[in-house]
């Protein structure tokens, strides 16, 4: 479908779905403060339910414009309708195609417009916040625009994976977080620990607001939650690791990954590790998670104590 079709009867859907969802479910929305009212930014929630895709631009007042697999373009009921609604289709074989969609989204945030992108690829399984790809942190620092971490809870217990029907009059809090500026990579756009680093942020953020176990590898389809005995000696192994310098290098675990704002004494701050790019194969690890594309299993493997993951991975602290 041509770019100029994309998302012609967004309007139409947005005024039958918004009044429709508020009276379906109770609402909780946080940091709208944060969106901008005016201008491209890059809109980054978790994914645990089919109907984030639909929450989102449903209650934000602007038009937001997602990705989506290119296989909808195969079938009849869909071909026309989801881009119509502000869809782009991704390869997810990649190549030519895939580029294609990204170059899409970039001339939507450089018209001044939303972009939503899934940075974990595909939907969580079983609840918990999987490893970012860094397709977001590259189309940031192509068009020049920040990007939104955004936390959604409880959309999974409406409609968990496998379910047909959604469960009514259930509470969804949507929080939005602060932007996540790039402008100071910009003459580094294309190296592959900066787009690490900026996506670790993301994910980092992201984990804070909606309150999920963070798992890092990606997220794959078939993922099963693990057996609880797992998960408890996942989280003890977690808690017994050192924690990470702070990212101002003072050593005070006061650093901010982003540079707007001090983290406590605990120590939460993003580091640097290596990350894949967006060779033609990620478009289609933004739709699916593929686990094949990191390359860099041996090098995070030696800079565990100061990488962003690495902090990830152990349960956020909170106060009473």
């Amino acid at each position: 479908m041509p770019a100029d079709e994309v998302g012609k009867l967004y309007p139409v859907a947005k005024a039958i779905l918004t009044p429709l969802f508020r009276a379906s479910w109770k609402f909780d929305l946080r940091g709208l403060e944060n969106i901008p009212s005016t201008g491209g930014a890059i809109l980054c929630p978790n994914h645990t339910s089919v109907l984030d895709s639909f929450f989102v631009p449903v209650l934000l007042p602007r038009r937001v414009t997602y990705v989506g697999k290119a296989e909808y373009m195969d079938d009849w009921k869909t071909r026309k309708l989801f881009p119509a609604l502000g869809m782009i289709p991704i390869d997810r074989e990649g190549g030519d195609a895939g580029e294609r969609a990204l170059a899409t989204a970039q001339r939507v945030l450089e018209k001044g417009e939303l972009f939503g992108i899934y940075p974990e690829g595909t939907r969580s399984r079983d609840g918990r916040l999987y490893r970012g790809h860094t397709g977001p942190a590259r189309l940031a620092l192509r068009a020049g625009v920040p990007i939104i971490p955004i936390g959604i809870s409880g959309a999974r217990d409406i409609m968990p994976p496998e379910a047909k029907f959604p469960r009514l009059r259930l509470p969804v809090q949507i929080s939005f977080g602060k932007p996540i500026t790039v402008d100071r990579y910009a003459d580094r756009a294309h190296d592959r620990l900066v787009l690490r680093q900026i996506i670790d942020e993301v994910m980092y953020e992201i984990r804070e607001l909606s309150g999920q176990d963070y798992v890092d590898e990606y997220a794959s389809k078939k993922k099963k939650q693990p057996a609880p005995e797992t998960a408890a000696a996942t989280d003890a192994d977690a808690e017994k690791q050192s924690p990470v310098p702070s990212s101002n290098g003072n050593g005070d675990g006061t650093g901010s990954p982003n540079g707007d704002s001090k983290r406590d004494a605990a120590g939460r701050a993003t580091g640097v590790t290596p990350g894949d790019h967006l060779e033609p194969e990620e478009a289609k690890a933004l739709i699916d998670g593929d686990p094949k594309l990191g390359g860099d299993s041996d090098f995070v493997g030696a800079t565990t104590p100061t990488s962003s993951a690495d902090r990830l991975r152990r349960r956020p602290v909170r106060n009473a």
